[in-house]
């Protein structure tokens, strides 16, 4: 089993039966996708979804309606391998995955809200769960959680209490290119601080770095 962190909010998920790669969105290398067995889209903003790293792979695509709305006008090639996936569904990505959530954090009070999953995804036993933009705690055991900790929707005391709330012993850190280097080692502090006490191991890693569990 090998978890390999990518720009931004993108992960790659390696396991026996297959390789799931959820958000290789504009901040991914494109070296994200090869060859991936699954891609994963959380929903439909430029940082986690991008055409160019679905056209960069052959593999079929799980999404919610509205990304899969998007790929059908902006990358119609693309749109024939999208299955389109509905809160709580559980489905085989090459490797088993159950949507979780479907609303995107609160950016602004008088903004829409965006639709949004998550996906809990099993790895060889272990489960990771990435929540994409939101903060929805899932009915489930994690044992790795990718935290995001910076964004315009997110401060870092909830990026702590999510965290928390979700109790996995593994955190990695995701959605980490809207801070500086200095603003992110100041959410690291954070993290490092409250996090331990709980149990509960927090990792921010270069981008192509794999996460060490042991």
């Amino acid at each position: 089993m090998r978890i390999t962190k990518f720009g931004h909010a993108c992960v790659r998920l390696s396991g026996d039966t297959g390789t799931v790669v959820v958000d290789p969105g504009v901040f991914t290398d494109l070296e994200a996708v090869d060859g991936a067995t699954g891609i994963l889209v959380t929903h439909e903003h430029p940082d986690h979804y991008d055409p160019a790293r679905l056209r960069a792979s052959d593999a079929p695509i799980w999404t919610i309606a509205d990304v899969a709305a998007r790929i059908r006008e902006d990358a119609p090639d693309v749109a024939e391998r999208v299955t389109v996936i509905a809160p709580g569904e559980r489905f085989d990505a090459s490797l088993p995955v159950t949507a979780v959530g479907e609303l995107h954090a609160v950016i602004h009070p008088e903004l829409p809200r965006f639709h949004n999953s998550g996906y809990l995804i099993a790895v060889d036993g272990t489960t990771v769960y990435h929540p994409g933009d939101a903060l929805t705690v899932p009915e489930a055991d994690v044992d790795v959680l990718c935290v995001p900790v910076s964004a315009p929707w997110l401060k870092a005391s909830e990026a702590i209490d999510f965290a928390r709330a979700v109790r996995a012993p593994h955190n990695l850190a995701v959605h980490d290119r809207v801070y500086s280097e200095a603003g992110l080692g100041i959410v690291d502090g954070h993290m490092d601080r409250f996090l331990p006490p709980a149990g509960q191991r927090y990792t921010r890693l270069a981008d192509g770095s794999d996460l060490d569990l042991g």
